[in-house]
């Protein structure tokens, strides 16, 4: 019997493509793409707004029932975040709300309440997913595993490039340690922290550009899947 649904697991840290390249080798596949790390944002900003810090437990109990969270995608494929009915995919997609989601990340209460969520995704569909512990926590018996990196440099050049892009005005400098101070959060956190699962294809991407990058990643789930 033909398996109805497939899992795919992409770990790796902050910087690492992991969105760009988990969206398109979902849109190429025709799976449902689930960026993770934008779940852990939009809870963020809704504890940020109401002035709750992502280290105040007592503070984000409280408040953790009030998160009303759907994914929606648009016709590109593009997860959009809606948050109690208001989309706030744009308003997650700064330097702050990647600090708080990594700090509130590894408040046990938040990773229990969206845990499920993930799981039922990858249950009702064939997904790509990408996070910090998708292959180790999340998704442990995901059809394929793959744990994207490169240089902390290159990373934080790409995400340099990519704030620029949009606009924003600021220091490779301090991209580079914020980026360097996320690793040093993700890695360290006593609660599912960042590492690659010991079933996981290892992609480094420092010498890549993206088109080999995409090609790569996509190579590595169609041979292990079969298709």
């Amino acid at each position: 019997m033909t398996k109805r649904t497939y899992a795919v697991a992409i770990d790796g840290p902050a910087g690492a493509g992991k969105s760009t390249l988990a969206r398109r080798a979902a849109r190429d596949l025709g799976f449902y793409y689930v960026d993770t790390g934008a779940i852990y944002r939009t809870v963020g900003y809704h504890m940020d707004f109401y002035g709750i810090g992502p280290r105040d437990t007592d503070g984000i109990n409280r408040l953790l029932g009030d998160v009303n969270i759907a994914i929606r995608y648009d016709d590109e494929g593009v997860q959009h975040m809606i948050l109690n009915g208001r989309d706030v995919t744009g308003d997650i997609r700064t330097p702050e709300m990647s600090a708080i989601a990594s700090v509130i990340s590894a408040q046990p209460a938040v990773r229990e309440y969206l845990l499920e969520m993930q799981r039922e995704l990858a249950r009702a569909h064939s997904v790509v997913m990408d996070g910090r512990d998708i292959g180790t926590v999340v998704l442990p018996d995901a059809d394929v595993k793959i744990f994207l990196t490169a240089d902390p440099e290159v990373r934080a050049r790409r995400r340099y490039e990519e704030l620029l892009a949009r606009g924003e005005k600021v220091a490779f400098e301090n991209v580079l340690a914020d980026l360097q101070q996320r690793d040093r959060q993700d890695s360290e956190r006593k609660l599912a922290p960042l590492k690659r699962a010991r079933d996981a294809v290892l992609l480094d991407t420092t010498e890549m550009d993206l088109e080999q990058a995409a090609a790569a990643l996509e190579t590595i789930v169609k041979e292990r899947l079969g298709l």
